[in-house]
């Protein structure tokens, strides 16, 4: 699948504009150039190409843009750019669009706003010429510092730079337009700008004394402070008392118009002067559009989009205009107040229960969420309400959430698929189950376990009705909707006797409106019902029964989406599903008790009140308060735990450190110890341990994830190899130790070599300054996630010893739960209007987008999660079980629910597999070097991240500036790239490449250009979430303040005024809070340093085992190793990375194409460097491993194309016998196919073979 991106840079694209700054040229070309801006940039990632339209005024030279795009290519490592243009009439669009520009830059202010009006303008290539008439007009001009704000002005309208220059000519009496007369009948130039000096004056007087001090008034590069003036518009306002039009009334541009609609996708951004530009959309339920507005004071600006994001509903006043960048109008707001929609009540004095309702767990049938259900059923007063989503029960985290966040009584209940004792009858029927208290919740848990595991039919799990009867007790069981047994035998006509038979089986008898089930009367498969009289028939056959069984009838709404008009949401869904008739949608919204006793009416008005209100209560008070999962962690139990971590963690410190242990280690190992044993913790650390010792015991390295590299008790205990303690030395012979903690080093392994000062003995280097707070929080109470990285090769080990430590039926693979994300839902809606020939804005589309997000599309698991129950429980007082996405060809059983909602109450083992360990595993099998000795500050190894020196090779031969290619973390482009950027020196420069490379907007817009421009350099940049901890406690800030500042900044949360002035005033400077403003996501440093370690140990192979090297990264990735084309010689290598170049450049490069290409790149290098790669060997060729020669390797079977992992064990299975005494012996005894047969003789393996055993022909 083709994966494009549309980017629109920011700020003009002014660092790409930069980069073509540094571009070889003439003046004039230079200049050509940055007169230019980038208008978008669409990014192929599969063909590794960008196509960069520039806009421009004068139109840019063919040969221009050739250069460009060499340059480009070259520089940026991207084999194909090509630029257009796009050649913009300034001189029209200015024109076109002057009375906003004005509007805008005035700003409310109305003598800039004639002043700008009286002027006169021109344009010239770029170059915009305002000519203003009057005395003392410079000096006002040059206060609002007007050319740069009408420069941005127009660079917002026309999306193009240009160069404003304002020119004046003196006279006595300035002409001002006689309509703006009474504007200006007071106005004396001379006042104002002594009123705008005081105003200078007042605001330096206050300013912080960090700012830097103004220039004098002639310094024509800076404008006077900026004040507000009384007479300033105000764009917040209270109320807009006009009526609003619909906006797909617009047409065209138009004045003083009103919207009034949902606001969203709220954005700003902010221009060299200052000036802010807000944009956010705005949809009503005809369409949608896009506004912008312009702010030059910055408390109007936060103190606008404080009130803008809370909002929900807003009323707007203001222009339309055409924004050629959109390519669309938008709503220029003059005003803004907010707003609300009416509101939907319940004001019966008696309220009624929903006891049928949906969620978004109903797999892609329902648009309302468990939160907003409950929290609109607590607005309306009503007692309880019922979750009965179909056939499972994923709502109930969430709804229990809800109940305790709404003080409300949630009914936990299913509507399951019932079947009679064959469950694959061609029609399950629906059925209403609710736990009555927690024995009919442990119940529903597990027939919801038994219909997934045992009576999964059709994707729907379903249960024979004898399954319920054994299990029914605590349940409450009702008859469901049209799709239940009871209305389907009334509508097939059966005999009263038989009616009464199935109802006798319900605890109550459910009916719903007519309009529920206005279908039947569509559908010719059911002749008896032509009319709404029909249904209410149907209705009242159920009424009957009830009565004569003396059970309760009970109406119900059937619940998919929360208001009427949200039925568009499930509509859109249902279409993209394949559904013809997804647009004729029935009212399954939540209606109040008043709506549903009009609409049961036709019962007679006591019935109706039953049914409606009176047994739906009576329902409510039979179900007991409980919660569907408990509050607490149930750990499983292991007598000891504490003392052993406790004696554990002690012996090796003092095995490490001495006797007697250091202040910092006693002090490190009391604190968390504390933490971990007194919050009933260290159980888990000591699983973590047990797996992770057994791994190492059968010879397999570990690598941590996450923060567990935080904890030096995990460290003590050989969970990680992270020592998380400040940097320091410690000598191995006497356990002397000195510690750096003031922040001079990045971590132990950067610092110098030292001798013992009392022993002499080289000492070891070692410490990573993390805090123990990323792991478990501030106050050491957060459950900690310990997350592992196995081998690949022994995942399946470490899975199978879980069994062994706790039971095979008290482990199951952690659940997940995938929901339709924005980019789905939007390719839902767009074809939702593109069938119909319908043309929304995006605003509108994408305002329904937040309508069909959320719903449950299937179910998964977490790739190493397991969950652990203790063995004196069962897993029902948790969660039933199912398997993924309902695969009934797999054996693994995970959670049903989804794992994060139960990962407080239950151990979660994160045992992924991972290639790292299997690569090193792979290296000390072949160069029997104890992995754990390799030094992480050897200076060859380390320089292959800045230069291909230590490989023997040029950057030129190599097509790349490090020697990097193969190395994890390292290897792609994007981190080469940060390579080139940083010139890393020291290890802990790795760390941060890798935090860098893994946050979100840490590098790219950030650090890069800080480091880059010379503001800070690698070692003082941002790049893991433990940095700002542990900058600021080192700057003398609060330890506490410090920890949730990280906390803010790493969850994208950023920072307030008082964070800000907290860090100011402990000296931490400008460039370093702006970058803490711009992070969305912050890697942890224990992370990123476990992933470093790992691949500085490869990269160590690289250097001194580059055989060695080669041949565990390419058994890795065998399946895309070609030894047809690699086996034959350096040139062939060459010519067929050229070749896949230039289809990349053409944009055909396959997947299979790309993984090819990081393969060859790789082979190229090794014949750089002097090695070569033979001809697979019928019998000296492994299976699936590399084998080693003194200057070459001799790949296995599957590194043939078509020669797959068994059909290659076979292969050398069957050689132990004795050679092939023919192509048919070695067919028979390998048991081969004939395409395998040819792929071996195409490669050469079967030459010297004859075809058949010619013996054979005579016995």
């Amino acid at each position: 699948m083709t994966k494009k991106y549309l980017i629109l840079p920011q700020n003009g694209g002014d660092k790409f504009r930069q980069l073509l700054a540094s571009m070889p040229g003439t003046a004039q070309e230079q200049k050509i150039m940055q007169e230019a801006t980038i208008k978008h940039v669409e990014i192929d990632v599969n063909n590794n190409s960008w196509e960069i339209l520039m806009q421009t005024y004068n139109g840019i030279p063919d040969e221009l843009l050739t250069k460009a795009s060499s340059y480009i290519s070259q520089r940026c490592n991207i084999p194909t750019v090509i630029f257009y243009q796009d050649i913009v009439d300034l001189p029209q669009e200015v024109t076109r669009h002057w009375p906003i520009i004005v509007q805008n830059a005035a700003n409310g202010n109305p003598t800039l706003f004639t002043l700008l009006n009286q002027a006169t303008h021109s344009v010239d290539g770029n170059k915009i010429m305002i000519d203003f008439k009057g005395d003392h007009i410079e000096d006002i001009l040059r206060s609002h510092n007007i050319e740069e704000t009408i420069s941005q002005a127009v660079q917002a309208m026309v999306h193009c730079p240009c160069h404003v220059i304002c020119r004046i000519e003196p006279q006595q009496t300035s002409n001002l337009n006689n309509n703006n007369t009474n504007a200006l009948a007071d106005f004396d130039p001379e006042s104002y700008l002594r009123q705008l000096q005081q105003q200078a004056k007042t605001q330096n007087h206050t300013n912080n004394k960090n700012t830097t001090p103004s220039h004098t008034a002639n310094n024509n590069d800076n404008s006077a402070p900026k004040f507000r003036r009384k007479s300033e518009r105000k764009l917040m306002i209270d109320n807009i008392p006009e009526e609003h039009i619909e906006i797909t009334s617009i047409d065209g541009e138009m004045r003083n118009i009103v919207l009034r609609g949902r606001i969203f996708n709220i954005n700003s951004r902010e221009f060299n002067t200052g000036t802010n530009l807000l944009t956010f959309d705005l949809a009503d339920e005809s369409d949608g559009i896009s506004c912008k507005v312009f702010l030059k004071n910055k408390e109007d600006f936060e103190e606008v989009m404080s009130a803008l994001k809370k909002a929900d509903i807003v009323k707007i006043k203001g222009s339309i205009r055409f924004d050629s960048y959109l390519n669309d109008y938008v709503m220029m707001p003059l005003n803004i107040c907010l707003s609300e929609l009416p509101k939907r009540e319940d004001r019966a004095i008696e309220k009624r229960v929903e006891l049928h309702a949906h969620t978004h767990m109903s797999n892609m049938d329902a648009v309302v969420s468990a939160k907003d259900l409950i929290a609109t059923a607590a607005r309306w007063g009503w007692p309880a309400i019922a979750i009965t989503d179909h056939g499972v029960v994923q709502a109930f985290p969430e709804a229990m959430k809800a109940a305790k966040d709404n003080k409300i009584k949630v009914i936990y209940g299913i509507e399951g698929y019932l079947t009679g004792d064959d469950y694959q009858q061609r029609r399950a029927n629906h059925i209403i189950m609710l736990a009555k208290n927690s024995i009919g919740l442990r119940n529903i848990y597990r027939m919801v376990s038994l219909s997934h595991l045992k009576y999964l039919y059709k994707a729907r799990p379903r249960l024979p009705k004898k399954i319920i009867s054994e299990l029914r007790e605590g349940v409450i069981i009702g008859s469901a909707c049209e799709a239940g047994e009871l209305i389907r035998a009334i509508v097939n006509k059966e005999s009263d006797e038989k009616l009464l038979e199935i109802a006798s089986f319900y605890d109550y008898l459910e009916i719903q409106p007519i309009g529920n089930n206005a279908f039947l009367i569509r559908n010719e498969n059911f002749p008896e019902v032509q009319t709404d009289e029909d249904l209410i028939k149907i209705n009242l056959k159920v009424a009957e029964l009830a009565k004569k069984l003396n059970k309760m009838l009970i109406a119900t709404c059937d619940v998919h989406f929360l208001n009427a008009k949200d039925s568009i949401y499930r509509a859109i869904l249902m279409k993209g599903k394949g559904f013809d008739d997804a647009e004729k949608q029935p009212p399954l919204y939540l209606r109040t008790t008043d709506e549903m006793l009009k609409e049961f009416s036709y019962l007679g008005e006591e019935l109706a009140y039953e049914a409606v209100v009176t047994n739906p209560r009576k329902i409510a008070d039979m179900v007991e308060v409980f919660k569907p999962i408990p509050d607490e962690l149930y750990s499983p139990m292991i007598p000891g735990a504490d003392q052993e971590i406790h004696d554990m963690s002690y012996a090796k410190a003092r095995e490490l450190y001495g006797e007697n242990l250091p202040k910092v280690v006693q002090d490190r190992l009391e604190l968390e110890l504390n933490s971990i044993i007194g919050h009933g913790f260290a159980v888990l650390y000591l699983i973590a341990h047990k797996l992770v010792k057994k791994s190492l015991d059968d010879g397999y390295l570990v690598g941590s994830r996450g923060s567990v590299g935080s904890s030096f008790v995990a460290t003590m205990t050989n969970i990680t190899e992270v020592n998380p303690l400040p940097p320091h030395w410690r000598c191995p012979h006497c356990r002397h130790s000195e510690f750096v903690e003031d922040g001079t080093y990045g971590c132990g392994f950067d610092m110098p070599d030292k001798n013992c000062p009392y022993c002499g003995t080289k000492m070891i280097k070692d410490g990573h300054d993390i805090p123990f707070a990323v792991f478990m929080g501030f106050d050491g109470d957060k459950v900690p996630d310990i997350d592992l990285n196995f081998s690949g090769d022994y995942q399946p080990v470490a899975h199978k010893y879980t069994e062994e430590l706790f039971g095979k039926d008290n482990v199951f693979r952690a659940g997940t739960i995938a929901t339709v994300a924005d980019k789905t839902a939007y390719g839902y809606v767009k074809k939702f209007f593109d069938e119909k020939g319908i043309k929304k804005r995006d605003a509108y589309i994408n305002s329904l987008v937040n309508g069909c997000t959320g719903v449950k599309r299937t179910t998964g698991q977490h790739p190493g999660g397991i969950m652990v129950i203790p063995r004196n429980m069962d897993v029902h007082h948790f969660t039933p079980i199912q398997r993924p996405a309902d695969d009934t060809t797999t054996n693994t059983i995970t959670t049903h629910f989804d794992y994060h909602s139960i990962s407080s109450r239950l151990v979660k083992l994160d045992i992924l597999g991972h290639d790292d360990p299997t690569v090193i595993k792979m290296l000390e099998n072949i160069t029997h070097r104890d992995p754990r000795t390799i030094p992480f500050d050897d200076p060859a190894t380390m320089s292959i991240f800045s230069s291909t020196e230590a490989l023997g090779v040029t950057p030129e031969e190599l097509g790349a500036t490090s020697g990097t290619f193969g190395i994890p973390e390292f290897r792609t482009p994007f981190t080469r790239q940060m390579l080139d950027d940083t010139k890393p020196k020291k290890f802990s420069d790795l760390v941060r490449i890798s935090g860098f490379s893994h946050g979100t907007n840490v590098w790219l817009e950030n650090a890069q250009d800080l480091i880059t421009s010379g503001t800070c350099t690698v070692s003082d940049a941002i790049s893991c979430r433990d940095d700002i901890m542990m900058h600021l406690i080192h700057s003398g800030i609060d330890p506490l303040f410090s920890f949730k500042t990280m906390e803010k900044v790493r969850k994208g949360k950023g920072l307030s005024e008082d964070d800000i002035k907290v860090m100011k005033d402990g000296g931490i400077p400008q460039w370093y809070i702006d970058s803490c403003l711009k992070i969305k996501y912050l890697f942890p440093r224990a992370h990123a340093t476990a992933y470093v370690m790992m691949a500085y140990r490869i990269a160590f192979c690289k250097v001194h085992y580059p055989l060695a090297f080669y041949a565990a990264y390419f058994s890795i990735r065998a399946a895309e190793f070609d030894a047809d084309i690699i086996s034959k010689g350096k040139l062939a290598v060459r010519d067929k990375l050229d070749e896949i170049i230039e289809l990349e450049k053409q944009k055909k490069l396959s997947v299979k194409d790309k993984g090819f290409q990081v393969v060859l790149e790789l082979a190229w290098e090794m014949y750089l460097r002097g090695f070569s790669v033979e001809k697979v060997d019928l019998y000296k060729s492994n299976a699936d491993k590399f084998i080693l020669h003194e200057k070459s390797l001799l790949p296995p079977f599957t590194a043939l194309t078509g020669i797959s992992t068994m059909a290659a064990n076979n292969i050398v299975q069957a050689r132990l016998e004795g050679e092939f005494t023919s192509i048919d012996d070695l067919k028979k005894r390998a048991s081969l196919s004939t395409p395998i047969i040819e792929r071996l003789r195409e490669h050469g393996c079967l030459n010297g073979l004859q075809e058949s055993d010619q013996l054979s022909l005579f016995s």
